[in-house]
């Protein structure tokens, strides 16, 4: 009968930064000592459990801290609630409009004419003119740094035709990156019943925006922009505050409140804050302010393994191989409270033995990590090559010899 067969891989977690996490124990196949890593150093000791205080309270409608690399939510409150998110909305802007960018489907240099609709917008504005002809990049950081609402029905209009085209295809971008609590009506974030979102969807939409457009993101940290001899600051004041916040997005009407989307990285480790309907442009800094540092302070997170690099090889029978290496397809990274990285273990599991033929990037068990006994990532594990059947004989020797197995 064939039973899970499971292999635990004990890991000295805490040199993962410095060198490859790759040495296992329970190997299939007998070691080669010309050719075998050395053992792994014994595993420090384990600190003691960390006690993590609440996080802080916030007089805001809904907020929530989430990791980047890991996708761990550090600290939350009301993230699910349906709210308003005024000129938040446009991350989600400037995210489909550098979709199009990277598909080569717009330039940065392409002149965009601006509409009669455009010019008229209310709010905060770029003041662009009507019948002018704007570059898509002046564009791009007059919504981003100014929150110009006509900088966002101008390329709105530019990248679909029509704001509500591009409202469908800002709809659709959010579904690909999993926000199902959203939905948007216009570019510009202005007050509309069927314009809604939650701070978990945002928080999904500022890791896309960082991780697949990392040369736009880079623009939300400009602290001023000046178009057409008029100089206007990034209504983020945390860029003025702390060097470490690069980002990302303030919003604010009466029905939404101050809202703040920040984002700060230190010591290779981003965090991101969405905060939601607070009373002043203070409050929503001091606000993410807290929050982030809270999430710094009693938190860690480590890249655990590096995507597509061996982690084990495993017996592959009647292969034109003996074995096959064993990895991921993406980095795996964990958000630990500090301290507890030593009290990480890893374990493989395979639900029935490796048979050739095996395509690479097929799927052939799980990794989970525990910390204490509880699993806090898990990762398909992948064959990061393919293995060919053997010949007859091959085939015939190794069939043999998987019914001794069993």
């Amino acid at each position: 009968m064939n039973l899970p067969v499971s292999v635990t891989l004990l890991l000295a977690l805490s040199l993962a930064l410095t060198r490859p996490v790759g040495a296992v124990e329970n190997s299939s196949t007998a070691a080669d000592p010309a050719t075998s890593p050395a053992p792994a150093p014994p595993l420090p000791p384990a600190a003691p459990a960390t006690i993590i205080p609440a996080p802080p309270a916030l007089a805001a409608r809904a907020w929530i801290l989430v990791d980047f690399d890991s996708g761990a939510v550090l600290a939350e409150a009301n993230a699910d609630a349906r709210v308003e998110p005024a000129s938040i909305t446009k991350i989600m802007t400037i995210y489909s409009v550098s979709q199009l960018l990277k598909a080569g489907r717009i330039k940065l240099t392409d002149p965009v004419p601006i509409s009669a609709k455009a010019r008229s917008m209310t709010g905060s504005r770029m003041f662009v003119e009507q019948g002018a002809k704007v570059t898509l990049e002046d564009l791009m950081k007059g919504d981003i740094i100014q929150s110009g609402n006509d900088a966002s029905v101008a390329l709105a209009e530019y990248a679909a035709g029509s704001e509500e085209v591009f409202a469908s295809l800002m709809n659709r971008n959010a579904a690909s990156l999993g926000m199902t609590a959203t939905h948007f009506v216009n570019s510009t974030g202005l007050p509309d019943p069927d314009h809604y979102t939650t701070a978990r969807d945002l928080s999904r939409a500022a890791v896309a925006l960082i991780r697949d457009h990392p040369d736009v993101y880079r623009w939300f940290s400009i602290r001023e922009f000046t178009y057409h001899g008029i100089t206007q600051p990034n209504r983020n004041k945390l860029l003025w505050r702390d060097p470490t916040i690069d980002g990302i997005k303030t919003g604010y009407h009466e029905a939404a409140g101050y809202c703040l989307a920040a984002s700060a990285l230190r010591d290779n480790m981003r965090l991101i804050a969405i905060v939601l309907g607070t009373d002043s442009e203070n409050s929503r800094a001091d606000a993410a302010a807290a929050l982030l540092n809270y999430g710094f302070q009693f938190y860690e997170t480590r890249r655990v393994f590096t995507a597509n690099q061996p982690i084990k090889s495993v017996r592959v029978w009647k292969g034109d191989v003996a074995e096959v290496p064993l990895g991921l397809q993406r980095d795996l990274y964990v958000t630990v409270a500090r301290g507890q990285i030593p009290r990480l273990r890893s374990a493989m599991q395979f639900t029935s033995k490796l048979v050739a033929p095996v395509a690479g990037g097929q799927g052939v068990g799980q990794l989970r990590v525990t910390l204490d006994g509880r699993v806090i990532a898990q990762r398909p594990v992948v064959a990061l090559e393919a293995v060919s059947e053997a010949g007859l004989w091959g085939r015939t020797v190794d069939g043999i010899k998987l019914m001794f197995e069993d």
